[in-house]
């Protein structure tokens, strides 16, 4: 049997695309247990349940695990999944960082271990496994607090386990640019699922821009991205913006008022929304999982994927030291996207 783990849609989708990739027949699917664990957000919890219901649809199990719902439910939720990690051949993950996940992997003795796609924090993971780091997400600006000792034993255990060993194997199912960490096997992932099962989409006329949780993960200058959002509108009559599930209301309706943008709240990862359609001719993002992912999920249509640097000036004082640097990366490895100079600022006052 095999048990997958997801916290976020984008993965829940992506375990639905690996697992008809590994399959060879249509009851595949039946052969895998997702077991959802839902944060506390109401975007991220909304777009899970709707996956979730898509998942079912393709005749895969989804158990929907409260794992944060009060002081009780960690210890509930590990005593109620100890028989399924102990029983499971493989197990599949979409968040490598994740502290539950972390903990829940020390539990299994699974002889393979699947990490599908998360974003682009599949490429930072990639690169630590491959150094021998400690898994850190890139936005992060230091692990040395209390938690951080508390949970080292877990993560230090938890990442033996993404090494392979003889009685190990180790798959990462992606569509960004990771080399092979030693002993690690690669599996491109082409959304070859999603363009079979919905599209061709309809084109329309205008450009659609993807918003970022940058701000909110305090990466970048909420005055310089609400500006540089309004440029690229202008200059490429831009007219809806799909945001981000973990874009704040405030930041969203003060986004609104100064570029006078539709804001879409979309209900699926953006890939079934644009694959599904209707969506622009041209796609505008900041560096983002969806510059490498939609100009797979796009080919074949007219649609073109263009993506804007990030500007030095635009990063506040708590962005981590390797924040420029890794976005940088996240754009110049974009090979089906169209890159798009920064706009610049005379001065960025940070808020």
């Amino acid at each position: 049997m095999d048990l997958a783990f997801v916290e976020s849609p984008v993965q829940l989708l992506n375990v639905l695309e690996w697992a008809h990739a590994e399959g060879s027949d249509d009851h595949v699917l039946t052969d895998i247990t997702v077991v959802v664990l839902p944060p506390v957000d109401p975007m991220s919890r909304g777009q899970l349940r709707r996956m979730a219901q898509l998942a079912r649809d393709e005749g895969v199990h989804v158990r929907w695990q409260e794992a944060r719902g009060g002081a009780g439910a960690p210890l509930k939720t590990l005593r109620s999944l100890t028989g399924l990690l102990r029983s499971a051949e493989r197990i599949v993950i979409g968040d490598p960082f994740s502290r539950y996940v972390q903990l829940l992997l020390t539990l299994t003795r699974a002889r393979h271990l699947t990490v599908v796609d998360d974003g682009t924090a599949t490429m930072e993971f990639a690169a630590q496994l491959a150094c021998g780091e400690s898994l850190v997400r890139w936005h992060r600006k230091g692990g040395s607090g209390p938690r951080e000792r508390v949970l080292a034993p877990v993560t230090a255990r938890a990442r033996s386990r993404f090494t392979p060993s003889a009685t190990r194997t180790v798959e990462v199912f992606t569509a960004l640019p990771v080399e092979a960490p030693p002993g690690v096997t690669v599996t491109p992932h082409t959304y070859a699922w999603t363009r079979a099962r919905f599209g061709p989409p309809l084109l329309t006329r205008g450009a659609d821009l993807v918003g970022t949780s940058l701000v909110e993960t305090g990466v970048v200058d909420q005055y310089a991205y609400l500006e540089a959002v309004g440029s690229l509108a202008r200059t490429h009559h831009a007219t809806r913006y799909f945001a981000h599930r973990r874009e704040s209301t405030d930041k969203l309706h003060a986004l609104e008022a100064a570029t006078g943008l539709e804001i879409v709240r979309p209900d699926l990862p953006l890939e079934l929304i644009a694959r599904r359609g209707p969506i622009g001719r041209t796609i505008l993002s900041f560096p983002s999982t969806v510059v490498h992912t939609l100009p797979l999920v796009l080919a074949g249509t007219e649609v073109t994927v263009a993506v804007c640097d990030i500007a030095p000036e635009w990063l506040r004082s708590t962005a981590s030291p390797r924040a420029q640097g890794f976005l940088s990366g996240v754009t110049e490895t974009a090979r089906g996207a169209r890159r798009l100079a920064p706009w610049r600022a005379a001065a960025v006052t940070e808020g």
